[in-house]
């Protein structure tokens, strides 16, 4: 009986295995295991073709399915089964106040495409608006209020349909345009102008014969294709009809960060006018990824266009909000006082800070058409959390040719990665075996390494002004026994201040009792000597501090340079830190210690390890 063959094997080695072993219950052919006789060369090109052929059809069913396609042509066919149409390019937006002036007239038109210039980084940019926008005068004032201007460039483009043209097709002709800006039109004929604006369609309920909508899907080269119903769906093409695609195209996120704009050309027929920047420009962005694609696309047709979830909501903000990096959502019940019939939304942003008002209105605006009506979308800024290492690494000399100084930037270098790669994000976890890991691993001459655990966070004190300032760590501070190191001031720790009730010039710190309470306190010499023993409370089990009724005059630099905050450092009950609800973590690698020491044992410089120095974990 024939040996049955392992046809799974798709190595060519074991290809060729195969191969012989078939070879062997025959008797025509003695040299094939023979390496240097022609038979073996027949194999070994039997072998190859079969490894190709199996390698390409392992690449094609990979190609099938949405969690394991490579190519962003099949990611986006896929995503195109279950109705998801991938994020385009988006341009740098930012918000204006345009006053004319010398202005006269009933009202003042400008015009779609009215271009502005901005600087960035010694690079030029153009800035349009994307609809005509008339003011009338108020008290003889002519001002354009919170005008959102786009960067990039207004392209016009016409195709004249013809229906008998079985593969003619409607695709955008340029790179990186921001379909958000798209406006499609449809022009009756070359002989008659009248022109009927259509709707980008989002989704086919109550479509019928005669609604102008068109629909739009990435095709090949990452660009985007325009079409239109087919009589039953939506009104179908004419033919004779023209279509005419008006559009921006963008530099993705080159522009964000422009601050000063300057009309180029006029406004309804001026030219002198003054300009109030708003909100700066943001939010450019290049095409949607694949990564992204791959996640958001089963998720937007499980949320079926509406926002229930907590999931529905993540995906809603990312599709609405191109340069959200990461999103929080959380129900009001699960706040950390309960605010029932509201769901908050935290977003972190690829570039910038926090979100500006304006953007937070028009968000919520927009996520609202997607709410369930008894619920009320709220939009939070993020919460940094930041946390310190002390670190002390021993290393072997012989190991390595690098100096204490190089190898402690590459133990610095480590932790930043580890900061950029694993936290910085909502569910971003400090996770202290892991960064332990990364030090260890910077370079192969580390041995091992102490490092000790601190957060701080931020108070902006209104100077003046007695009131209550609460901060909320959501994670257990270090508190082994009631009163512990209460004479050098517990585990909390700040940068300097003034308070009203000292009448000197006493520069004031914070700090703990052990037993709940903050003190604030000024120095003389080395001696504490303490305002106030309950300027504030402490909650060891919750990482909550407040500070009851603090009245802070003035606020001293913070890390050599002037500042309007406060910072606030504790000691955390456990090394591994957990982001709650709307908090990031984010390692502050330049107020972080790394200290590298020769590992005397390993050197051979100490003798049973006697005068070994050893760093305590505490």
């Amino acid at each position: 009986m024939a040996n049955k063959l392992d046809i799974s094997q798709l190595d060519f080695d074991g290809i060729k295995d195969n191969l012989k072993t078939f070879l062997k219950q025959q008797d025509e052919f003695t040299d094939y295991d023979f390496e240097g006789s022609g038979m073996n060369i027949l194999l070994d090109v039997l072998a190859y073709n079969t490894h190709y052929l199996g390698y390409n059809a392992n690449m094609l069913a990979n190609e099938m399915f949405l969690d394991s396609a490579d190519q962003r042509s099949s990611v986006v066919s896929l995503a195109k089964q279950v109705g998801y149409t991938p994020r385009s390019a988006s341009s740098s937006k930012a918000t204006i106040d345009v006053l004319v002036n010398n202005g006269s007239g009933s009202s003042i038109t400008m015009a779609r495409g009215t271009k502005f210039t901005s600087t960035v980084d010694g690079t030029s940019y153009s800035f349009v608006n994307n609809a005509d926008v008339s003011v009338s005068p108020v008290d003889g004032v002519y001002k354009f209020s919170n005008l959102d201007i786009f960067e990039g460039t207004y392209l016009n483009f016409k195709y004249t349909a013809n229906t008998s043209d079985q593969d003619q097709r409607f695709i955008i002709p340029n790179d990186n345009v921001d379909t958000t800006t798209l406006t499609v039109k449809v022009q009756n004929s070359s002989s008659d102008s009248t022109t009927n604006t259509y709707t980008l369609a989002q989704g086919i309920t109550g479509l019928d014969s005669t609604s102008e909508v068109y629909f739009l899907n990435e095709v090949e080269n990452g660009r985007f294709e325009v079409y239109f119903g087919d009589g039953v769906l939506g009104k179908a093409i004419a033919d004779g009809n023209i279509v005419i695609l008006d559009y921006i195209t963008c530099n993705r996120d080159e522009p964000n960060g422009a601050t000063t704009f300057t009309l180029s050309g006029n406004v309804g027929g001026f030219t002198n006018v003054t300009i109030t920047t708003v909100d700066n420009a943001a939010n450019g962005d290049g095409p949607e990824s694949i990564e992204s694609i791959k996640f958001n696309a089963p998720r937007d047709f499980t949320s079926q266009d509406r926002a229930v979830t907590a999931d529905d909501y993540k995906v809603l903000v990312k599709s609405l909000f191109a340069n959200a990096q990461s999103v929080q959502v959380y129900g009001g019940e699960d706040a950390a006082t309960p605010d029932y019939g509201k769901v908050y939304i935290s977003i972190k942003a690829k570039s910038g800070t926090n979100l500006t008002q304006l953007t937070k209105d028009n968000l919520v605006k927009s996520l609202k058409s997607f709410a369930v009506a008894s619920v009320t979308p709220v939009i939070i800024d993020p919460e940094t959390t930041f946390i310190t290492l002390t670190t002390t690494f021993k290393f072997d000399s012989s190991l390595t040719t690098k100096d204490v100084s190089t190898l402690q930037t590459d133990v610095r270098n480590a932790i930043t990665a580890y900061n950029s790669n694993t936290l910085e994000s909502f569910t971003g976890m400090f996770r202290y075996s892991e960064a332990l890991k990364r030090i260890d691993a910077a370079d192969t001459s580390i041995l091992s390494n102490i490092t000790k655990v601190k957060m701080y966070k931020f108070i902006t004190p209104t100077l003046d002004s007695a009131l209550k300032y609460t901060l909320s760590f959501n994670n257990a501070f270090f508190n082994p026994h009631s009163g512990h190191a209460a004479d050098k001031g517990g585990i909390v720790s700040s940068t300097g201040f003034k308070i009203s009730n000292d009448s000197s010039t006493n520069e004031h710190f914070l700090d703990d009792d052990g037993a709940g309470n903050i003190r604030v306190y000024y120095l003389s010499g080395t001696t504490r000597i303490y305002t106030s023993t309950t300027f504030g409370t402490i909650d060891y089990s919750t990482g909550e501090i407040i500070l009851t009724s603090a009245n802070i005059t003035s606020i001293s630099n913070v890390d050599g340079a002037a500042s309007t905050k406060i910072r606030v450092t504790v000691i955390p009950d456990s090394n591994d830190i957990v982001p709650v609800r709307n908090q990031v973590l984010s390692i502050d690698t330049a107020n972080s210690s790394f200290t590298g020491d020769i590992d005397e044992i390993e050197s051979g410089s100490s003798q049973a390890g006697t005068g070994y120095t050893t760093t305590s974990s505490y």
